[in-house]
C-alpha cells in the first residue's frame, strides 16, 4: 500500500476540519470539525503504523488513546454547549465572545463606583 493515498486523505480531512474551526460560529459544529481533525491525526497514526511494519502497533495503540480523548472532549464540551445555550439562547460563539467581553468591561466601570461608595461611608 502506498502511504501518499491515506496521508493526502488525512491532509484533506484535517483542512475540512480546520476550515470548519475557523469558519463556523455555532459552537456545535466547532466540536463536529475538531472531531474531524482528531480523525484525521487517527487514519495518519494507522497509516504510518502499517508501512513502517511496527511490531509493536504503537501507532494503532495511540489511535485508541486518541479515541479515548476525543469522547470524553465531545461529552464534556457538549455539556458546556447545552448549558450555555439554555443560560443565553444561543450557541453563536461570536455573541458568546461579545457577552463575556460586555461583562469584563462592566466589571472594571463598576469597581471605581464601590471605591467612591466606601470612601464616602467611611
Amino acid at each position: 500500500m502506498h502511504l501518499a493515498y491515506p496521508a493526502v486523505l488525512s491532509v484533506l480531512l484535517f483542512c475540512t476540519g480546520l476550515y470548519g474551526v475557523l469558519a463556523r460560529r455555532n459552537a456545535i459544529l466547532v466540536l463536529m470539525s475538531v472531531e474531524l481533525m482528531l480523525n484525521a491525526v487517527n487514519l495518519n497514526l494507522v497509516a504510518f503504523d502499517v508501512w513502517l511494519r511496527d511490531a509493536l502497533h504503537a501507532g494503532q495503540a495511540l489511535t485508541l488513546f486518541t479515541i479515548a480523548i476525543a469522547a470524553a472532549e465531545i461529552g464534556i464540551g457538549l455539556a458546556i454547549v447545552l448549558m450555555v445555550y439554555r443560560n443565553r439562547g444561543t450557541s453563536d460563539v461570536d455573541k458568546l465572545r461579545d457577552t463575556a467581553e460586555g461583562a469584563h468591561g462592566a466589571e472594571e466601570a463598576a469597581e471605581p463606583v464601590s471605591a467612591e461608595k466606601a470612601e464616602a461611608t467611611a
